[in-house]
């Protein structure tokens, strides 16, 4: 019965991981009670499957290969004061209540119980945050004739807000925002919106890729920053990736999209002389996809050649052609809201 009332937030214990992360992506949750033979067994969390990938387990492994030992549920017999406060202390999405034999009883949701009130990040961090906003936006005309991309209205804001506030509930406020088509009406319209936030714009006469504004502040970054195209947006607590960042000791953090593809034809497998191996009907190809988003450590400004066309991935390239470390952390397919052309823009119109 029980499985039943919470299906919609479960999956069981032979779940892949790409299973789970398609039905997180499915309810909006970041967490899943997992069942075995009908009994609940376990808790698995976007974390959980984010570091089994990081640990390149492969996305077929069944979720009751990471799920931890250590997860968090209720007992029958604590109040709901008690459940509260460790919902609070520990960020938990919902809490499963068991009773004494190990039966889930029931589930308390942070939203019945906090009402109005958003999950907060595991950390604050002030970071500089580099966004960049100097392209054309080609793949969204003819709108960007008349509208530059950064503006382009999501809901009730502009494209350029949204990814303000991501990162202020985060901690940080201090955006440095490389401007070139349109650039004018760019900061004339951030620059009259009273916005709480330290706005400092940079221009590239030229476009200078991905990458090559980032020469124009050598002297302005002395931290870890992160960068962000002006057309994505990813949901994830972005102290998550900076830990993970830190941790590894990365020069370069990527941030990942899994990304799904159905391929609407069987697929054939062949060996020497063209001997058939296997066929796969209509098999899903999942891909890590470049989200547009990454964390950089500062002294990387230094390596990037002033006044020239220069692409992220150019850096990247620089960076592993003399053994530096760069790291990817991978975020679940719907957790990354592109609005860089119409199909995706219409998608997402009311983020």
């Amino acid at each position: 019965m029980q499985l039943e009332k919470y299906k919609k937030i479960s999956v069981s214990d032979d779940a892949t991981l790409i299973e789970a992360l398609k039905k997180m992506d499915d309810v909006d949750h970041k967490l899943l009670l997992v069942f075995r033979d009908d009994k609940f067994y376990s808790l698995v969390s976007i974390g959980d499957i984010q570091r089994a990938i990081i640990d390149n387990y492969n996305l077929d492994t069944t979720v009751g290969n990471v799920v931890r030992d250590d997860i968090r549920v209720a007992q029958t017999n604590e109040s709901i004061e008690q459940i509260k406060e460790r919902m609070l202390k520990y960020r938990n999405e919902f809490m499963p209540v068991l009773g004494s034999s190990g039966n889930l009883e029931k589930v308390i949701f942070w939203e019945e119980v906090f009402k109005g009130k958003d999950i907060a990040p595991k950390e604050k961090f002030d970071l500089p945050i580099i966004v960049m906003a100097g392209g054309f936006g080609t793949r969204l005309r003819p709108l960007t004739h008349v509208i530059p991309k950064p503006l382009i209205p999501i809901g009730d804001k502009s494209m350029l807000e949204h990814i303000f506030e991501r990162f202020s509930k985060h901690g940080s406020d201090r955006f440095f925002i490389s401007v070139n088509y349109k650039s004018d009406l760019i900061k004339y319209y951030l620059q009259n919106q009273d916005l709480p936030y330290d706005l400092q714009f940079f221009t590239e006469d030229d476009p200078l890729g991905t990458a090559g504004s980032l020469s124009l502040i050598k002297n302005e970054i002395d931290d870890t920053f992160f960068v962000s195209n002006c057309d994505i947006i990813i949901e994830q607590d972005y102290s998550e990736i900076l830990n993970y960042h830190r941790k590894n000791n990365n020069e370069l953090t990527v941030i990942s999209a899994l990304k799904n593809y159905a391929i609407p034809y069987g697929t054939i497998d062949t060996g020497e002389n063209g001997k058939l191996e296997s066929l796969n009907e209509k098999p899903d190809l999942t891909f890590q996809i470049n989200s547009g988003m990454y964390i950089l450590e500062p002294h990387l400004v230094d390596e990037i050649p002033d006044n020239t066309f220069f692409h992220i991935t150019d850096l990247i390239e620089k960076i592993r052609k003399r053994d530096g470390k760069v790291g990817v952390f991978p975020v679940s397919e719907k957790s990354w809201k592109d609005v860089g052309e119409w199909d995706k823009y219409l998608d997402n119109i009311q983020i």
